[in-house]
């Protein structure tokens, strides 16, 4: 079976052979991740079976109420990577303030930052979740990391990638070489390398959105969807197909795999939060793994990699996908967005309108 095949270790000892003076250390890490999603995913696949679906009467500090399986996950990434001596350090969507690596156990020269169950909500009506993660060098390798550590643009990622648990599991990883996809092959326990370097078609008329938001739009989100929505005989001259999951990862992958268009925009549902999504564990990983493969990623006004986290749980707007469809939607939220007020001398066309 792996006479032709090439497994996740293989695949990173190749990389590092590229790069002379690599310890090895950062491979460790990305399989001791990998570890931790073979784990999850033996969860997830025992669903009922396993005693794992429901609720906790806990909640997060994101204030949403726990799955019992967000709980399992999350002891699962850290104790599966807590011990190794490669981390300084991690923060997880579960966790307050960052995890500190037991005194018993040597500090390394990373940090980790992960979602380990994202899309949980969907874990009881058997739709694919999965875990999100993001690998940043430590300012002080071997010192306890503090949370100014894990404050670093997404541009200064290492690594990042995905578990996605759905018919089959697979890993999709960036080292920034390109995006790579292993699927576990479930009797050998490893991940088997089958979509060597992913890439993203610029063009797509396949769009994903909460359309349930549609009243709480900005006028560029608007304006984008009602074009795409008009089909041939609007603006765009094509049609298009709309998706939503409502599982991160399941709709990075389906862009992945097969191209399109996420938008998960900033709205005024709540003015107090810029966007829904975490920076740090799910906006900033999941943009390294699309620019890696060609496509964009944007808050709708600047760059995501480009953006300065000040917070380890920030929030924010995130529109990822093919590259034309991501440059249209920055230039709608340039040239035809309203801003924070109704009133018309201060809109688009106002008076005193303000730069985007």
């Amino acid at each position: 079976m792996l006479a032709d095949r090439t497994t996740l270790t293989q695949f990173l000892i190749e990389e590092r052979r590229r790069f002379p003076g690599a310890t090895g250390d950062l491979n460790a890490l990305i399989l001791d991740v990998a570890l931790a999603c073979k784990a999850i995913a033996k969860r997830v696949a025992y669903g009922a079976l396993g005693g794992v679906l429901g609720s906790n009467a806990t909640r997060n500090v994101q204030g949403e109420t726990q799955q019992k399986l967000d709980v399992i996950s999350n002891s699962l990434f850290v104790r599966a990577n807590e011990w190794g001596g490669h981390v300084a350090g991690m923060v997880s969507e579960e966790a307050d303030a960052p995890i500190v690596v037991p005194a018993h156990y040597p500090k390394g020269r990373y940090l980790l930052l992960f979602d380990p169950l994202d899309g949980s909500s969907n874990i009881d009506v058997n739709v694919a979740v999965g875990s999100i993660f993001s690998i940043l060098r430590a300012a002080n390798p071997g010192v306890d990391a503090v949370v100014a550590d894990f404050l670093q643009p997404g541009s200064q990622q290492v690594c990042a990638g995905y578990a996605i648990y759905g018919p089959s599991t697979m890993l999709v990883i960036s080292v920034g070489q390109g995006v790579h996809a292993f699927t576990l092959e479930p009797e050998l326990g490893e991940f088997i390398l089958t979509h060597p370097g992913i890439r993203i078609p610029a063009a797509t008329s396949e769009f994903a959105i909460n359309a349930s938001n549609s009243r709480f739009w900005e006028p560029a989100v608007q304006r984008y969807v009602e074009e795409c929505l008009a089909g041939k005989a609007g603006p765009r001259g094509k049609d298009f197909n709309m998706r939503w999951v409502a599982s991160l990862v399941a709709e990075a992958h389906r862009i992945l795999m097969r191209g399109g268009v996420f938008l998960y925009p900033r709205d005024t549902k709540d003015r107090t939060k810029p966007g829904r999504l975490r920076l740090l564990y799910e906006a900033s990983p999941v943009a390294f793994l699309i620019e890696q493969a060609g496509g964009g990623a944007t808050t709708g006004r600047e760059r995501i990699l480009d953006v300065v986290p000040c917070d380890l749980h920030q929030r924010i707007a995130l529109v990822f996908g093919a590259s034309e469809e991501v440059a249209r939607i920055q230039e709608y939220h340039r040239d035809s967005n309203m801003q924070d007020y109704d009133a018309p001398l201060f809109g688009a066309r106002g008076l005193f309108r303000k730069p985007a």
